[in-house]
């Protein structure tokens, strides 16, 4: 089973770790992390299950647990309302929640190739049917996005760049 045909099955598959090398970054706030006593993320603190429901602090990593239709845009809401981090999503830029993600993304990198994620237990997935965006909000995720060499990023432009 794949990392998206997994929706509605399980929602413990991670993010590998030559993601975080490549990004080259420590977070402060791992938002989504999954079964207790995983650590695939670099980061000083990790929420579970009711993080849309605490505060968020500093420099956060999202790997939201991708469910049913439109389950993401409640996390991508409160990611953008946060304004500081990297967040993960499949590459479904016909969606709805992918294009306003799009437009309030500081900056966005589609990744070269698919991303084969990891279970819990450390084994590797087959390959999944789509692409991964990360998008980042905040100068910080935008630098990281730049320097990864992960994929195609685009910036947002401003009248002053």
């Amino acid at each position: 089973m794949s990392h998206w045909e997994s929706v509605g099955k399980s929602d413990e598959w991670y993010t590998p770790r030559y993601i975080f090398s490549a990004l080259g970054e420590k977070f402060d706030l791992d938002v989504a992390n999954g079964a207790e006593g995983t650590d695939f993320v670099p980061c000083y603190h990790r929420y579970g299950s009711k993080s849309l429901d605490l505060p968020w602090h500093g420099f956060v990593w999202m790997n939201p647990p991708f469910g049913a239709r439109n389950s993401l845009t409640p996390w991508l809401d409160k990611f953008f309302s946060h304004g500081n981090g990297i967040a993960l999503t499949p590459d479904r830029t016909s969606t709805g929640w992918w294009q306003q993600a799009a437009i309030r993304a500081d900056a966005f990198l589609f990744v070269h190739g698919k991303i084969k994620f990891v279970r819990p237990d450390g084994t590797v997935g087959k390959s999944p049917s789509t692409g991964t965006t990360l998008f980042a909000s905040g100068t910080r995720g935008v630098a990281a996005l730049r320097r990864s060499n992960l994929g195609v990023v685009a910036i947002e432009m401003t009248d002053t760049e």
